[in-house]
């Protein structure tokens, strides 16, 4: 393949196998009679190091044999092998230099993860502790880093038409579903002619939501590298946008807010196993309170005579209906969480835990709530700490009011209407065309669908 001419055919090659990304260089240069090219990737190499170990040299060296010598005496230079291996090279952020028949790979890999805190949301007990910053280019380079291929296409624009912040699309040019990409093109036309400024990528998902108003989030925040790759890898787009540590992916469904990363960590078993725990957490921090003032106040008859009169007892002197018993205590909880969240972190945790124990045990010695009401609340708080996206865990609070409202008026057959009600409208929901309440699993006809979009275009 590469015989006639082998420097010119290798980066022809090189340039067919790579998606026409954004990122990727070519430079000619030319100085006192040399030419040569510098084929690299701006978002994985050190350009620093480019700059001043490659190009200056170029331009000060008079004999392009000395330059030659000086660049096979760089400990980073290996020779030219093969074209594969050239390309695996390329993308682990090596610069491929080509003159003439000369063909030359130089190590300038720019390793950012040094300087990267760890994962603090969404953190995992086996896998990477690493997280995004809020520079756009390290981030380009983490994912770079962890998803070496050469369909990896990145498109940066600006969004905003008063202060344009810098945005980059990133997405697997050959498993990416076009009609999602298109759709995402659209609406970021859209959104750069309506708003003035955007900055964070939550403002973002709230202006690509096509359901502004909605409750649950159809869009996936993360700040996990290897949840990008991961994601990238089926076919999924991501937004990274400078000064933000998130990272905006899409589409994605409610089995994508239920999953963390150490399921992928775990050995099989272990991960199903969590992952029923979890979706065993979200039934009960939506059902319990209305179980409850559904079983206390409608359906006693529910419990077995023992739990009755347990129950009953405990609410003895509890001076008003176990509906307004329920919802000033997760009021209080409510407020102990977001106090939690907004406090100085030295003080957070201490301040939180001393103000729910005293709160627990003066409101149960006031007799104004049960004991039995306490660990109910307590078990409804753990439960919602169990999903694993915050933004879902934040929904599931909203819910659980709603359910019991509406259990509250019409007792067990507004609990279950409620239960059908709340899964109706999340099938009625999507994401990019994708429904909302499936596996993010690209099915044949899809496939079908994908390869003939792509072929209608060329």
């Amino acid at each position: 393949m590469l015989k006639s001419d082998p420097a010119k055919s290798l980066l022809t090659w090189l340039q067919s196998q790579l998606a026409a990304s954004d990122d990727i260089c070519l430079q000619n240069l030319e100085s006192k009679g040399k030419k040569a090219q510098f084929f690299y990737i701006k978002s994985i190499c050190d350009q620093t190091f480019i700059q001043d170990y490659l190009l200056i040299p170029f331009f000060e060296i008079d004999s392009f044999h000395d330059y030659m010598s000086y660049l096979d005496n760089l400990f980073q230079t290996s020779s030219y092998i093969n074209p594969e291996k050239t390309l695996n090279q390329f993308l682990h952020g090596s610069v491929v230099f080509i003159s003439g028949t000369k063909i030359r790979l130089i190590d300038t890999r720019k390793v950012a993860n040094t300087g990267i805190s760890e994962a603090k949301i969404e953190s995992t007990v086996q896998g990477p502790q690493n997280s995004f910053s809020e520079d756009i280019a390290t981030n380009l380079n983490m994912i770079r880093d962890r998803y070496y291929q050469p369909s990896l296409r990145i498109e940066n624009q600006e969004i905003g038409h008063q202060a344009p912040t810098p945005i980059a699309i990133l997405y697997d040019e050959k498993l990416v579903d076009p009609l999602v990409l298109e759709g995402l093109r659209q609406r970021l036309a859209e959104i750069q002619k309506e708003t003035s400024i955007i900055l964070s990528n939550g403002q973002l998902h709230r202006h690509l939501s096509r359901r502004k108003k909605t409750m649950f989030p159809t869009l996936l925040l993360t700040e996990r590298p290897d949840r990008v790759a991961y994601n990238l890898a089926q076919g999924k787009i991501a937004i990274v946008m400078q000064g933000n540590a998130f990272v905006l992916l899409l589409p994605s469904v409610f089995y994508d807010f239920m999953a963390s990363m150490d399921d992928l960590y775990h050995t099989y078993w272990t991960s199903r196993f969590v992952v029923i725990l979890r979706y065993l957490g979200l039934f009960i921090t939506i059902t319990l309170p209305s179980l409850y003032v559904v079983s206390t106040a409608y359906n006693p008859e529910l419990f077995r005579y023992q739990l009755a009169l347990t129950i009953a007892g405990s609410r003895i002197s509890v001076p008003y209906p176990a509906f307004i018993e329920v919802f000033l205590m997760l009021l209080m909880m409510e407020f102990l969480t977001e106090a939690s969240l907004r406090l100085p972190k030295m003080i957070g945790s201490t301040a939180t835990t001393v103000g729910g124990l005293i709160l627990g045990q003066a409101a149960t010695e006031a007799a104004l709530v049960s004991n039995i009401m306490v660990i109910l609340i307590a078990a409804v708080a753990i439960s919602n700490f169990v999903i694993p996206i915050n933004a879902m865990g934040f929904a599931m609070r909203g819910v659980k009011y709603l359910l019991l409202f509406i259990s509250t008026v019409f007792g067990m057959i507004g609990f279950i209407v409620g239960l059908v009600g709340i899964v109706a409208y999340l099938v009625h929901l999507d994401s990019f065309g994708q429904p909302y309440l499936r596996l993010f699993m690209k099915s044949s006809t899809d496939q079908e669908e994908i390869k003939r979009v792509k072929e209608e275009k060329g």
